[in-house]
């Protein structure tokens, strides 16, 4: 969900969004709504409406009395995230190419900023590469409706990122890997490629979150 607002609330949701969900450390814990207010710099009603915002996205959990939860992502959640991710991707893939405009120039540069950080940069700035070279092919594609839908799983797909690094010693020089092989199954033209290259990689990471 895209907010250009300037307002507390819109603030308060993006920090959310952005940096606190997408901490692994944070799963299975309350958010402590004054360390955010504090953090933002705002009172503590705009962060309490953000949270409902991220309630209505089924990122938070709002409990009586308690707060807003964020509760750990199930495994069938996570195989039904990499499941529509690979539905909207792969149409991505051939969308684009049947209408000759697939990033495929943009997504190698994307790459080349991951190779860069490989080695120094953090999990997350790693991860939110990640998620900018997914996203560059879906909005290539050019359906609105289906472009908010993805956005909408950028949260978990930022967390579910870093938890696979966390998870896999050689994951990061994996990924590279997998996304040359999507961007050369797309340089080649034809849906084929970059359909295998692309299911593969979310398998991947599917396996890796739910089997370490």
């Amino acid at each position: 969900m895209q907010l250009s607002g300037d307002s507390g609330r819109d603030r308060a949701y993006q920090y959310l969004r952005g940096t606190v969900l997408s901490d692994p450390a944070v799963s299975g814990t309350f958010i402590n709504e004054q360390a955010v207010a504090t953090e933002v710099g705002i009172s503590r009603t705009p962060v309490r409406e953000a949270l409902l915002m991220l309630a209505a996205e089924d990122l938070v959990q709002l409990v009586p009395h308690r707060g807003a939860f964020v509760a750990p992502v199930p495994g069938r959640e996570i195989a039904e995230m990499m499941q529509a991710r690979g539905v909207i991707e792969t149409w991505a893939a051939e969308t684009s190419l049947a209408a000759g405009n697939a990033p495929v120039a943009a997504m190698a540069a994307v790459l080349e900023q991951q190779r860069a950080i490989v080695e120094q940069g953090d999990a997350k700035e790693f991860i939110e590469l990640d998620s900018q070279f997914h996203a560059l092919l879906v909005d290539a594609a050019g359906n609105a409706v289906l472009g908010r839908l993805y956005d909408n799983l950028r949260a978990k797909h930022v967390l579910l990122g870093i938890v696979a690094l966390q998870r896999s010693e050689t994951r990061r020089q994996d990924v590279l890997v997998e996304h040359q092989a999507i961007v050369d199954g797309l340089a080649t033209g034809t849906p084929e490629a970059a359909e295998k290259a692309i299911l593969g990689h979310l398998d991947t990471t599917g396996s890796i979150l739910m089997h370490g």
